[in-house]
């Protein structure tokens, strides 16, 4: 899981992307902030959509560093068990590569808004395009087969 952020010096509205390392799909959520909080909300709300299915499809989730994924405890707490909803690892400082299918998928979404990109005036119906663009995009890691054919989950259609 990544953040992808927008405006430096301005709104801190950014993108959290999630994506499943086998199937190459990608879950994109619009915060309006890079608090831990925030991102402890989108993977609450994630989670409640996906039910029983999230834990067999994320048995781990790798995040940088960042301050937005500093309250660990609450990032592997269930919203819909006593349990953890996964286990939670985080990559070695300045080691992008081990987050490389994620890191990938954040480029592609750059792709549709670039560095500077204020967020705030992006709307939630560009960002579910961009998810669904993404997820049917032809991968040859996959055979040629777009993500969304591959995923467990419906929440990508």
């Amino acid at each position: 899981m990544d953040t992808v952020k927008g405006v430096k010096n301005g709104n801190t509205d950014c993108l959290f992307t999630l994506t499943d390392r086998k199937t190459r799909a990608e879950i994109i959520r619009k915060l309006p902030d890079g608090k831990a909080a925030s991102v402890v909300a989108a993977l609450d709300s994630i989670e409640k959509e996906l039910g029983a299915d999230f834990s067999s499809v994320f048995k781990s989730i790798t995040a940088d560093n960042g301050v937005e994924f500093s309250d660990y405890e609450a990032l592997e707490r269930s919203c819909l068990s006593d349990g953890k909803r996964c286990g939670l690892f985080f990559a070695h400082p300045y080691r992008s590569g081990e987050r490389g299918t994620n890191e990938n998928s954040n480029g592609i979404i750059r792709r549709f808004f670039p560095k500077g990109t204020d967020f705030s005036t992006v709307s939630e119906e560009a960002v579910a395009k961009t998810q669904s663009w993404i997820n049917n995009y032809l991968r040859k890691i996959l055979q040629g087969q777009p993500p969304i054919k591959l995923s467990p989950f419906r929440l990508l259609a």
